[in-house]
């Protein structure tokens, strides 16, 4: 394990069903329940999901080329059954064009390699939810 390689967020609740994340650099985001346009946590994960993929395969494929349109659709179905609330079915899928060229073509060639690299080596985020992780929830005195 690397020195650096905790990870953390803060979640803080700023009204009913309304939260802010803050990560250790300052940045933040706001999520809800889903009862405005603010993102669910359901969103955040399929957010993430692409998000962590498309920052591998943008890091690889824009060494040859900067693309025309780069566009990741994350979808899942969300169940409840005998293992509880989850979400099945889950697919990242890129749609990424690139002008003409011998850059391009690299790129073009290059990217489903950058995205099988991305989901079974190098995406955190997906190799998590793949591999299973456990998650631990407790309770600490304030």
């Amino acid at each position: 394990m690397s020195e650096n390689s905790a990870r953390s967020v803060t979640v803080e609740r700023t009204s009913t069903g309304h939260f802010v994340a803050t990560n250790t650099r300052g940045g933040t985001i706001s999520f809800g329940t889903g009862s405005d346009s603010e993102f669910t946590p359901v969103e955040l994960l399929l957010a993430a999901l692409g998000g962590c993929t498309a920052v591998d395969v943008d890091l690889a494929t824009t060494r040859h080329a900067e693309p025309d349109a780069f566009t990741v659709e994350v979808s899942g179905n969300k169940v409840a059954d005998e293992l509880g609330n989850r979400l099945t079915d889950l697919a990242v899928t890129f749609t990424v064009t690139f002008p003409d060229g011998e850059g391009a073509d690299r790129a073009r060639t290059i990217l489903p390699r950058a995205v099988k690299t991305s989901h079974d080596r190098l995406c955190t985020v997906s190799r998590t939810v793949e591999i299973g992780t456990p998650v631990t929830a407790r309770v600490e005195d304030a």
